[in-house]
């Protein structure tokens, strides 16, 4: 099974089994990860954004139109940010290190 590796904010490493086929946000919450993804990965929000280790970034298929659209709206965006709900973890994605940004915004709860 593939496993996959969540940075929080402080910089604390945890690496978890990540069965292929789950989304990164579905395997956050699967261990407890404090991933937010208000819509429930249905693409309508941004509280899900992670940011991808460089080395990881090329490896990822590119984002949607919408992931970018939506991507426009997160807190904290880097060069290597995705959302979590977007990237499907398959056998090629062992290994996979993603970062939790210092916040998110939820724009659902206005």
């Amino acid at each position: 099974m593939p496993k996959m590796v969540f940075v929080d904010t402080q910089g604390n490493r945890r690496e978890v089994d990540a069965p292929n086929g789950l989304s990164v946000l579905e395997v956050a919450h699967k261990h407890g990860i404090d991933l937010e993804g208000a819509c429930e990965g249905s693409l309508a929000c941004s509280t899900c954004h992670v940011i991808i280790d460089p080395s990881w970034f090329e490896v990822l298929k590119d984002p949607t139109e919408d992931e970018e659209d939506m991507l426009d709206l997160a807190f904290g965006l880097t060069k290597t940010s995705r959302l979590g709900c977007q990237i499907v973890i398959s056998d090629e994605l062992d290994g996979l290190v993603v970062s939790l940004p210092p916040g998110s915004r939820n724009l659902l709860n206005k």
